[in-house]
């Protein structure tokens, strides 16, 4: 029987608080299990599920198809691998289980642990993003060269860039390329080159050897220095299939360090061919220049008013004069028939004027200022004015008659 005041839970509350409590769990965010596959199935949807297990127990686990198809190995039953990832619970089945985001065969040492675990830390922050590169300039006046000074690496750089582009200075700044104190001179180098304003791009690296001789190109603190550069970067670390941090941090990867100095440096037999090339097409064009205006100042060495100006002017002479005599001209009969128009409309208002009617004897009759056009409008003993030809007469209306 339950104690009295006791909490009942249901299952879901059980399970939604132990999957709580794992994911506040720093420690099971992010952690890397040992293990080998077994169970394991890829399912239509892309997910896989599988167990890891190793000889005293066994963890469920599964990687969601976004993150299955960044592996870079088809894994298999029986295969030791490296996973990962977080745990959780699953409540619907109240069952723990590993989240694996990434998984690699084991037996690749901490080495490549500790390579995995920075180049995701430093992706997720943006120190890989495209859009933070620079361009590598085509035709730099000097080079820094940040790598071992007795190295082969220094050695070949050196003779590549005086075979194809001998103008360009070099700058050699000496580091340790391995060993503990390696990263350390590798980063305040690159920190040097960086307080110069003289230097146009730098190249840094060694030559090839074993993951731990190349560490040092891993460490994260030749990545930020990288990173921080205002001076583009060459990265030239080891052979063709070697890649470090530093590789994808740069503005630039080189597969070997005399890659780096064919990169930076265009060969001077291309440079000279283009040169030639730029020379011809400027010297035709220049040439095809010089042949239109020749041929524009023949056709103007044949107009009249440039052999013969003061007879060009005088052509013009003539003919202002016959355009001013023609605009004199039109200006007289417009004035004229303006005038005659004039002479007419006055002739027609004289014609139709009221003092003209009444010259002819007719008089003009108004009523306080308003005219009278009918005797219906007059009463007995009103005052009129009878306006004639010449003045008018103030009457009294003595009698109304409507009809005459």
């Amino acid at each position: 029987m339950r104690q009295q005041n006791a909490s009942v839970y249901t299952v879901t509350q059980v399970n939604h608080a132990i999957k709580l409590l794992l994911e506040e769990q720093e420690a099971f965010c992010n952690l890397y299990i040992q293990g080998e596959l077994s169970n394991y199935k890829k399912y239509p949807s892309g997910h896989h599920y599988f167990t890891l297990k190793d000889a005293d127990g066994v963890l469920s686990a599964v990687m969601f198809r976004s993150d299955a198809a960044r592996l870079r190995f088809q894994p298999e039953n029986g295969m030791k691998v490296i996973a990962r990832g977080r745990i959780g619970v699953y409540p619907q089945r109240g069952q723990y289980q590993m989240y694996v985001a990434d998984m690699m065969p084991d037996g690749i040492g901490a080495l490549t642990i500790a390579f995995e675990q920075l180049k995701q830390k430093l992706y997720q922050e943006g120190l890989f993003d495209e859009a933070h590169k620079q361009p590598i300039p085509r035709l730099p006046e000097r080079i820094a060269v940040v790598t071992s000074p007795t190295g082969a690496a220094v050695r070949d750089i050196l003779r590549i860039l005086k075979r194809r582009y001998p103008i360009a200075q070099v700058v050699i700044y000496p580091v340790l390329v391995q060993g503990k104190e390696a990263a350390g001179q590798i980063a305040s180098a690159i920190q040097a080159v960086n307080r110069r304003d003289d230097i146009d791009v730098m190249i840094v690296g060694r030559g090839g050897g074993s993951l731990e001789d190349l560490w040092a190109f891993n460490e994260e603190i030749v990545a930020r220095a990288i990173y921080a550069s205002k001076i583009p970067v060459i990265s030239a670390v080891g052979h063709e299939p070697d890649i470090t941090i530093s590789d994808f941090v740069a503005d630039a990867r080189a597969s070997t360090p005399s890659n780096a100095a064919e990169i930076v440096a265009a060969d001077s037999l291309t440079i000279r061919n283009f040169l030639y090339s730029a020379d011809n097409a400027l010297r035709g064009d220049m040439q095809e220049t010089l042949r239109a205006c020749r041929l524009k100042l023949e056709t103007l060495d044949k107009r009249r008013k440039l052999r013969t100006p003061k007879g060009y002017i005088q052509d013009k002479r003539y003919q202002l004069e016959h355009v001013s005599g023609q605009m004199v001209s039109a200006m007289q009969r417009i004035l004229a028939a303006d005038r005659q128009r004039f002479v007419e409309q006055a002739a027609y208002l004289d014609a139709y004027s009221p003092l003209k009617v009444l010259s002819r004897g007719y008089s003009v009759v108004t009523k306080d200022h308003v005219v009278v056009s009918s005797s219906a409008k007059l009463h007995k003993e009103d005052e009129i004015l009878v306006r004639f030809a010449k003045g008018g007469a103030v009457c009294t209306v003595k009698q109304v008659k409507r009809k005459l």
